[in-house]
């Protein structure tokens, strides 16, 4: 019950940041998915190295 709670609480903060700041929310997921871009081809840079 506690969990379902607090789930409906995170989903209901994320849509009210959505709707009062829909520039910040847009530059955070940005950035958020440019460093999961750059966390993956840093493991390809890895693997590449180890063939060499």
């Amino acid at each position: 019950m506690l969990k379902k709670v607090i789930s409906l609480l995170v989903v209901g903060f994320i849509i009210y940041y959505l709707l009062n700041t829909p520039a910040s929310a847009a530059d955070a997921v940005s950035d958020a998915f440019g460093g999961i871009m750059d966390a993956f081809s840093q493991v390809g840079v890895f693997f590449n190295e180890l063939v060499e």
